[in-house]
């Protein structure tokens, strides 16, 4: 196993220039500004991506440029792989694979597409691990779309089995769930990370190796000192807890067209262009633009008071 995954693993933004372009300025900017924020692992090509909806070609570039901006400071995973066919599949993930990544990481609902169980999980599964270098390290990561497929304990127990998987990016939203894959992959390389901002801090205690969740597009650091400090039970933590998870309800007006839109307060972007999202959230959802002062002000408040902690 080449790679250990342990701390904050943000869900990259594709930047995208007015005219629909990948922007490989803004993208080079966002990866410092991830590393600068305390990331120790990059997540490329993922829904937060939008990869859905960019091609393979697109998908392979955003890789191979994040691994470029990179430069060798932190690893770099990607998943990549949208198609329903299997074969299909082994297309975009070889050419995944061929980009260098330091782990490519497989969506659950696409080993089961149609969600018919195990035995369908277990036939990709096998299929894919065939097709794909033996010694490239691999994870596993329940998407949301089209459909959540969480993973029951004996596939998470197989996938263990093989030796050959890194993290599960955990999108169960659910503390009993991440607390009980922990103990099952505890003493072991491979790492539950949780995605849930409202869990956050519980499942850092409970053994979530670090914090995969979409705010890690917004105050990066934050989750990082939480990670770094989270056996500490203080005020500053307490009161960190509860403004990462309020702040992080403000997902669904918008994301990840929201996150770009912070990204433009920070000039990380020259452009809040999405392709999953096609309005302004600053319009349609009420208030939005105020509550993302609010989660500014709020992020800097906290940055001052860890500063003196």
């Amino acid at each position: 196993m080449k790679i250990r995954i342990d701390g904050l693993v943000p869900v990259m933004l594709t930047p995208f220039t007015p005219a629909d372009r990948i922007d490989e300025d803004g993208l080079a900017r966002l990866t410092d500004w991830y590393v600068e924020g305390g990331a120790q692992t990059l997540f490329a090509a993922c829904q937060s991506s939008e990869m859905q909806r960019l091609s393979l070609e697109e998908r392979v570039l955003l890789a191979r440029h994040t691994l470029e901006f990179a430069r060798g400071r932190l690893p770099v995973i990607a998943s990549g792989h949208i198609s329903e066919a299997l074969e299909d599949q082994l297309v975009e993930l070889k050419a995944m694979a061929e980009t260098g990544v330091d782990a490519l990481v497989l969506v659950t609902n696409r080993l089961d597409p149609k969600n018919a169980g195990s035995e369908a999980f277990r036939h990709a599964l096998e299929a894919i691990m065939k097709a794909l270098p033996a010694d490239l390290p691999l994870g596993l990561y329940e998407c949301p779309a089209p459909y959540r497929r969480l993973l029951s304990d004996d596939e998470l127990k197989l996938c263990m089995d093989t030796g050959r998987f890194a993290v599960l990016k955990d999108v169960s939203c659910d503390l009993p769930t991440v607390a009980r894959r922990a103990a099952m992959t505890a003493g072991t390389p491979f790492a539950i990370v949780n995605a849930n901002a409202a869990i956050a801090l519980a499942a850092m205690r409970a053994g979530s190796r670090g914090f995969g969740g979409v705010f890690g597009n917004f105050h990066p650091d934050l989750y990082a000192w939480m990670y770094d400090h989270r056996d500490e039970d203080t005020e500053l933590m307490r009161d960190l807890a509860v403004f990462l998870a309020l702040s992080g309800m403000a997902e669904g007006m918008g994301y990840p067209k929201l996150a770009k839109l912070w990204h433009l307060r920070l000039g990380t972007f020259a452009s809040a262009h999405s392709r999953v999202v096609d309005y302004d959230p600053l319009e349609r959802h009420w208030a939005a633009a105020d509550l993302l002062d609010h989660i500014e002000r709020g992020t800097e408040r906290f940055r001052t008071r860890i500063a003196k902690a």
